[in-house]
């Protein structure tokens, strides 16, 4: 049972959740990897958890509806004071990532997380 109080550094929206599940069905076990750019700029993408491998190095941020969330260590380092949240938007997923072709992207969205939440991310070893 996942801790209510724990400060999460990565949510799903319902929309997100529920797409997730629809392609667990197609293609089994997921994981996500935040791009660092390139190709397909800075988008959560989507892989087959047997056909992605993480970097030694690479930030687990989380689980979301069952799929861990990873992004390398740099991202981190850039984003480890705010909350991502993954959401689904109409348009063209990443050339690689598994929403591609549905007329949907996963798409990243993020908040700053308050002073509390830091201070309880810190005292949880977690910053």
């Amino acid at each position: 049972m996942p801790d209510v109080d724990r400060v999460a550094k990565v949510l799903a929206t319902p929309v997100a959740q529920a797409l997730i599940e629809r392609l667990r069905q197609q293609h089994g076990a997921l994981l996500f990897h935040q791009s660092g750019g390139c190709c397909d700029g800075s988008s959560p993408m989507c892989y087959p958890q047997h056909d992605f491998i993480v970097g030694d190095h690479d930030v687990q941020l989380g689980v979301i509806a069952d799929a861990p969330f990873y992004m390398s260590p740099s991202q981190y380092e850039y984003w480890k004071h705010t909350q991502l949240i993954i959401d689904v938007v109409e348009g063209r997923g990443g050339m690689f990532s598994l929403e591609n072709g549905q007329g949907v992207r996963f798409l990243t969205r993020s908040r700053l997380f308050t002073d509390a939440e830091i201070a309880q991310l810190i005292g949880d070893g977690r910053f």
